[in-house]
């Protein structure tokens, strides 16, 4: 699977943590950056990295940040993304079960190292369900 990474320089730990496991995990990664700890403006690495998932560059995203809501709204912005922010087991798969969510969001200062790879593998790996699901996520996509 092809991953768009994007993060803001509180979520470049996480980012740089994540690049080699999703690689090891048989995944290709594109960074959309950024590429230290120094400040930065978020939505300029989140937005192309959403915007490479809906053009279907790349089949999912990640986006990081110190607390991941900021980077989910900047991806949710793009028309056909479906960013959910994860803070445990449970939400990953429930935003992929449920809400066929093509973005996850994780927030550097939130969760732990090991929480956040958690997070990743069971997004990754739970299908969409679909059926009257795919229904409320069409419905969505249309406004």
């Amino acid at each position: 699977m092809r991953i768009a990474l994007g993060s803001d320089h509180a979520g470049f730990d996480y980012k740089e943590m994540l690049k080699p496991l999703l690689m090891s995990w048989g995944h290709e990664v594109r960074d959309f950056g950024t590429h230290s700890t120094a400040p930065v403006d978020y939505p300029l690495f989140i937005r192309p990295a959403a915007e490479a998932v809906a053009r279907g560059e790349c089949e999912r995203g990640i986006v990081l940040g110190g607390s991941g809501n900021g980077e989910a709204i900047a991806a949710n912005k793009v028309r056909g993304i479906r960013c959910a922010l994860c803070w445990n087991e449970q939400t990953a798969q429930w935003a992929r079960q449920h809400n066929d969510a093509n973005m996850l969001s994780l927030g550097r200062r939130t969760i732990s190292d090991e929480m956040a790879m958690k997070i990743v593998r069971i997004w990754l790996e739970t299908p969409f369900e679909g059926g009257r699901h795919a229904r409320r996520v069409a419905l969505i996509e249309l406004a």
